[in-house]
């Protein structure tokens, strides 16, 4: 569905900020294709997540990861219900996420593609409680499930963070726009918040 920017219903917005600037063009949430490309406009890290099952690594890449909580260190995942690697990944009593760094997108690639062959090319480490991280991350968690909520096609999972190793130099690999990307010059382009 498409209107124009006059057609507004009570709740869109008029007036303000309608000067030399480009307008978003309202499409219906419904138009999955639409909705994909609007989430795709919010730039967002990469996570590995990622254990051992039966003395393997299991894991797979995600791109919505939020900060929860400090106290307690709480951070949440989203997760298709599709998924054949998160039942087996829930069950286990650690996990690791790896916040990939610029130069990791053919791990992330890879972390995306069959299961059976995620880790044939990918580095990996495990901790002794059997967390899977990824050499190269910028930032390695170990996190235990606290809990699920059901989000539509999705799940969000709670997860308690035990440690966390960083690199603060090191940038990370981000995602916009379906392609992978890189920080600017944070000297040049960053804007104090």
């Amino acid at each position: 569905m498409t209107m124009s920017i006059n057609e507004h219903r009570p709740h869109e917005p008029t007036g303000a900020g309608l000067g030399l600037e480009p307008q978003p063009t309202p499409v219906a949430p419904t138009d999955a294709q639409a909705l994909r490309e609007a989430f795709g406009r919010f730039p967002s890290g990469v996570i590995a997540v990622c254990g051992m099952v039966d003395d393997r690594p299991v894991g797979m890449a995600v791109s919505s990861f939020t900060s929860v909580s400090l106290t307690p260190p709480l951070v949440s995942v989203c997760l298709q219900t599709s998924s054949r690697t998160w039942p087996k990944l829930r069950r286990l009593p650690w996990l690791g996420l790896s916040v990939l760094g610029e130069q990791q997108g053919e791990v992330c690639r890879a972390l995306a593609g069959a299961e059976e062959t995620r880790f044939a090319e990918v580095r990996w480490e495990t901790t002794g409680e059997g967390a899977v991280v990824l050499p190269g991350a910028v930032t390695w968690y170990t996190c235990t499930l606290r809990a699920e909520l059901p989000a539509g096609d999705h799940t969000i999972a709670l997860l308690e963070i035990d440690r966390l190793w960083t690199l603060p130099s090191a940038e990370p690999l981000v995602f916009h726009g379906s392609r992978f990307r890189r920080l600017g010059d944070s000297d040049r382009s960053a804007v104090p918040a």
